[in-house]
């Protein structure tokens, strides 16, 4: 049985291991993690940029990594509680975003500013428990190469963003956006398309 397995399997061992890495009232990594233990789990690819004001609420038991040459902006957060994040290279990632995993990001992708992603939805089915008291879920967003999501936008849980696809600036993406398209609005919706015949990006009608 793996430490990992035997954590799982001991509630009180668990809650202690716990308490060691994080605190119930401030939700975020213990400063010996942060600063003993994440530099040598998590991977910062060469020549990547990570501001001094951003929040990396990264713990050891998901992935946090990036590849070559990315930037992540001040006043960024990062959270990796409830799954990994992940990102290509040549990535750069705007002044006050919000990004928690599960979010796997692809290669040569821009956030603008205050672009938020959350693969993660709080419970609330339960109306005689605090909706912060009920179970978290987690569903993979997943962002390909080359996207770019304009300033302000929010993607949630389980959505997927196409190759070379632009989200506009205020939109909320609710659904898949196919590869090398346009969306925009709340609920965000396919304004225009590559078409490879033509070469030209078409309006929808």
């Amino acid at each position: 049985m793996s430490i990992k397995e035997k954590l799982k399997s001991n509630p009180k061992i668990k809650e202690l291991a716990l308490w060691m890495i994080t605190s119930k009232r401030n939700p975020r990594p213990r400063f010996w993690i942060r600063h003993f233990v994440n530099p040598f789990i998590h991977k910062k690819g060469k020549g990547t940029v990570i501001r001094r004001r951003t929040r990396i609420d990264v713990f050891p038991w998901n992935k946090f990594s990036t590849g070559s040459s990315c930037t992540i902006e001040d006043f960024v957060t990062i959270n990796n509680g409830v799954g990994d994040v992940l990102m290509g290279n040549n990535c750069r990632i705007g002044m006050g975003n919000t990004v928690i995993g599960p979010v796997r990001i692809g290669n040569d992708v821009i956030f603008a500013q205050n672009v938020v992603l959350s693969g993660l939805n709080h419970g609330y089915q339960n109306v005689n428990i605090p909706i912060k008291d009920q179970p978290v879920t987690a569903s993979e967003i997943v962002i390909e190469d080359e996207v770019w999501v304009g300033a302000n936008a929010t993607i949630v849980a389980g959505i997927t963003i196409g190759k070379h696809s632009i989200i506009a600036a205020g939109s909320v993406v609710t659904k898949n956006v196919a590869p090398f398209s346009i969306a925009a609005g709340n609920p965000a919706k396919i304004i225009k398309q590559y078409n490879p015949e033509t070469g030209d990006w078409e309006r929808i009608k």
